[in-house]
């Protein structure tokens, strides 16, 4: 089995780290540094399903389907993951912590097997480490305290344009 584990540790409040991770208008921000997802029909409740679109690229159709296994805001949001690159029936866990400066987060996604499974986790490990190490630091630094992007923020624009 292969598993993908990356833990950073930023210096912004639980709540915005947490908000930068699951409101759907910044999730695509952060990983515009990867293929760009953004969730769609996200419900931030145990069993709702969403998916989240992507650039597709040759022999992946750009969709992730997933279904809300947990969810403890801000700390535990646990999903499903599955698509099109081998149909595999993967789980992602975010966990965020508060800790003395700032919080730390910790990105697990569990169970590829095989040898196409090692694979895919090599590539989605490295576009993930990018997207936690480039990505989320860009959008957090242009959150307010609520965890909203400030009014004067270009990443709007620049992300999504």
């Amino acid at each position: 089995m292969s598993d993908i584990h990356i833990v950073r540790d930023y210096p912004y409040s639980p709540v915005q780290v947490w908000q930068a991770l699951t409101d759907p208008e910044l999730v695509p921000l952060w990983t515009s540094t990867g293929r760009g997802g953004r969730p769609v029909g996200f419900r931030p409740e145990p069993g709702a399903r969403f998916q989240f679109i992507g650039k597709p690229t040759p022999g992946w159709n750009g969709i992730v389907e997933c279904r809300i296994l947990e969810i403890d805001a801000p700390r535990l949001f646990r999903y499903t993951w599955t698509s099109g690159e081998d149909g595999q029936l993967t789980t992602v866990t975010y966990r965020v912590e508060p800790q003395a400066g700032g919080t730390r987060f910790t990105y697990d996604h569990t169970g590829y097997t095989g040898v196409g499974g090692f694979m895919l986790s090599a590539l989605l490990g490295k576009v993930r480490r990018k997207m936690l190490s480039v990505g989320l630091p860009a959008v957090l630094a242009e959150l307010d305290a609520e965890g909203h992007l400030r009014p004067d923020s270009t990443l709007r624009s620049e992300a999504l344009g």
